[in-house]
């Protein structure tokens, strides 16, 4: 044990060595509140979207614009938070390292370092105490499992916890850039609701079109995309196939592979954390991956680390 100076009492007290715990203090009530907002208010208009969505305001515009945002800010997640921020499946040159995060912020899902840190959380501890959304901390009985499914899902959102950065992402704490895009985090946010509503209008030059885009391309999309990213978090860890050996009850569920761009081959992904594809499989659609693929064949990711014959067997369901 080492000791360091304490200017408040002007006597040496005992700094203590072992890991950083893994929460440091509780959410204010200010972010507590933008927390809610920002998950309750997009799913208050997926519900109010299936009445509305019967001849009321939804265009092929609203379409075209939300399947563009929803595909940019999808896989703003899936490659920059995810699978690069993350778990470093690849090495980025700086533009696209800051539009991976900026892409990733306009999902609405939390700064980049929170995002980080939460998952990296979930990977030491997955399906275990310190996971912040297993399934399976309640139990395995029935009401245990949906009292289960529900936190895994969204509910662990509101605990007011929060992650320790500095044991979890002390290199994004370090990158100035990062740092910028995280601290930006509001103006990201409104961008990806005005956006839409900005080109609606201008596509159709009308007040409605940009009021219509703003909802179906702004908040609709942000909830849909919500929704897919939890069912990763709760679907994925109780049901599904696992051919390959994990430490956790992670599952393929190959229903989302599409919304997910390939997320759900999230058993993989857990017997394999760094790989840069998750549908290593013939057949499994992961859009990601031939992203990142595309962006390797321009120069501007390197270093990939792909699946190889040697690792998947490796990790293979029976292998020795």
């Amino acid at each position: 044990m080492t000791t360091t100076l304490d200017e408040t009492s002007g006597g040496a007290q005992p700094k203590p060595k072992g890991p950083k715990p893994i929460t440091v203090g509780r959410r204010n009530n200010w972010t507590q509140f933008g927390v809610y907002v920002f998950v309750l208010l997009p799913f208050a208009a997926l519900i109010a979207a299936v009445p509305l969505a019967w001849g009321w305001g939804l265009t092929w515009v609203d379409v075209g614009l939300a399947a563009f945002f929803f595909y940019l800010t999808g896989h703003g997640v899936t490659i920059g938070y995810h699978r690069y921020f993350t778990h470093g499946s690849f090495k980025a040159k700086r533009p696209m390292k800051i539009a991976l995060a900026i892409a990733g912020s306009m999902a609405v899902q939390g700064p980049p370092i929170i995002w980080v840190a939460d998952h990296r959380r979930h990977h030491a501890y997955s399906d275990k105490e310190g996971d912040p959304h297993s399934p399976w901390l309640f139990g395995t009985g029935p009401v245990a499992l949906a009292k289960g499914f529900w936190h895994a899902h969204m509910g662990w959102l509101f605990d007011r916890d929060i992650t320790n950065k500095e044991r979890f992402a002390p290199d994004l704490m370090a990158d100035k850039d990062i740092v910028r895009v995280n601290n930006l985090f509001w103006l990201w946010t409104v961008l990806t609701f005005t956006l839409p509503a900005l080109l609606g209008g201008l596509i159709t030059w009308s007040w409605w079109g940009a009021l219509t885009a703003f909802f179906w391309a702004g908040f609709v999309r942000v909830a849909i995309l919500h929704h897919v990213t939890w069912s990763t978090n709760s679907i994925c860890h109780m049901i599904g196939d696992r051919p390959f050996v994990s430490r956790d009850k992670a599952a393929n569920v190959w229903p989302l592979a599409i919304l997910s761009f390939g997320e759900s081959w999230h058993n993989l992904h857990h017997a394999d954390p760094t790989c840069a594809r998750h549908g290593v499989k013939k057949g499994q659609i992961d859009t990601s991956a031939r992203f990142i693929w595309m962006f390797e064949k321009f120069g501007w990711v390197h270093n990939v680390r792909w699946p190889t014959p040697q690792r998947l067997a490796k990790i293979s369901a029976g292998a020795e």
